[in-house]
């Protein structure tokens, strides 16, 4: 049976958030206060969970700092850097649906 590749990027691109995190980590190393921030109204561990579901799935990397208090930053793979054309058409699809339909 043939997967579908489509079905697949859907499955790993899919959860609540991944999309909004991945774009806002295209402009480089975040910190996880920071992604919550810029993601939104997003629960602390929901946020965890897809950040945890990204790094599984190769997209991105989380870097831990020796220091006190510990600083952790996230940011994109290889793989997770070469969605910014998607991301890009995507944000694009969406102001123009806005635009036309007149909803969000």
């Amino acid at each position: 049976m043939a997967v579908c590749p489509v079905e697949v990027a859907v499955a790993v691109l899919g959860g609540a958030w991944k999309l909004t995190i991945i774009k806002h980590l295209l402009g480089g190393r975040r910190r996880f206060g920071e992604l919550g921030r810029l993601v939104g109204p997003v629960n602390p561990r929901v946020l965890t969970r897809q950040l945890r579901e990204l790094e599984a799935d190769g997209l991105l990397t989380r870097t831990v700092y020796p220091e006190v208090p510990p600083r952790v930053e996230y940011s994109l793979t290889d793989l997770g850097e070469s969605l910014e054309p998607a991301v890009a058409w995507l944000n694009e699809w969406g102001a123009r649906y806005v635009g036309e339909q007149h909803k969000v």
